[in-house]
């Protein structure tokens, strides 16, 4: 990929942009700092801003020529909480959060753009740059439109990226169609009648029949989904169990669904309610 000069110029500056702000991460709805940098930089760049749209988003305004199409450019600025164990330099300092999903890159892209396209602005029409808070599971962008985004600024047509570690370096991966999948979390806590270990006949385990759970979960995908589809389903946490002798009374399953079509996630669904309400100790 051959990098227009006039962005190899600006090179350190973004590159330190993004460590200052992988350094401080927020939370969702809490990116105050990040979001204050943000419009102060777009004014800097002469661009109109608004801000707190959807709790702590941004919007930049850039007119360009007058044929009134537009186009807006998004990127999401909220970290994860997650405890960073990288030891780099521009770790971050605020405990227990973390820039794990790159947004921080997101967020330095989008300014980067901004402040090229201000001082190249002779294209046709105009160009809003969003800024979303809460976009690990708490639907910024939602509020950013009940906030009236789109009544707003009259916005033909939206475009985004995600990082994609594993693309080789200068890579841009593009899909016909739908790129990235609608997430879903669940819980599911099997309930049983807990004793002591040496008695288990007097009890009804609930680890065995979340063993049995999972299990039966894992073959939604398998054989409930036709193989042209794409969707996936994992447990990834399992709480239960106290002691090496006691049999407890509770195991809370926690995971995630992926999918692209909805009558998928509502199959899937379906599915697993099913299975977690059926299943039963020596079934």
């Amino acid at each position: 990929m051959n990098l227009n000069p006039e962005i190899i110029k600006i090179k350190d500056t973004i590159i330190d942009t993004r460590r200052d702000f992988h350094k401080h991460p927020e939370l969702s709805f809490q990116e105050k700092r990040t979001s204050k940098i943000v419009g102060d930089r777009l004014e800097s760049y002469g661009l109109k801003v608004s801000r707190n749209i959807g709790k702590t988003g941004v919007i930049g305004v850039l007119k360009g020529k007058t044929s009134g199409k537009s186009i807006a450019l998004r990127a999401d600025m909220d970290a994860l909480p997650i405890i960073e164990t990288t030891n780099c330099k521009y770790s971050s300092k605020n405990k227990g959060i973390m820039h794990a999903c790159g947004h921080d890159g997101h967020t330095t892209m989008l300014l980067g753009a901004a402040k090229y396209l201000s001082e190249n602005n002779d294209f046709d029409g105009n160009v809003y740059f969003i800024f979303q808070p809460g976009e690990e599971g708490f639907a910024g962008g939602q509020k950013m439109i009940q906030d009236g985004m789109f009544d707003d600024f009259k916005i033909d047509e939206v475009y985004a990226l995600h990082n994609w570690p594993e693309l080789p370096i200068g890579t841009i991966g593009v899909n016909n169609g739908p790129m990235m999948a609608a997430v879903d979390e669940f819980d599911i806590i099997v309930k049983g009648k807990g004793g002591h270990a040496a008695f288990p006949q007097n009890t009804v385990d609930p680890i065995v029949i979340s063993s049995q759970i999972i299990l039966s979960i894992q073959t939604i995908i398998s054989r409930f989904i036709s193989p042209v589809e794409k969707a996936l389903i994992s447990i990834t946490k399992i709480n239960g169990g106290s002691a090496y002798n006691v049999i407890d009374d509770k195991v809370v399953l926690n995971g995630t669904v992926r999918t692209f079509n909805p009558d998928i996630r509502e199959k899937i669904d379906n599915v697993k309610k099913e299975i977690s309400k059926e299943t039963r100790e020596g079934n």
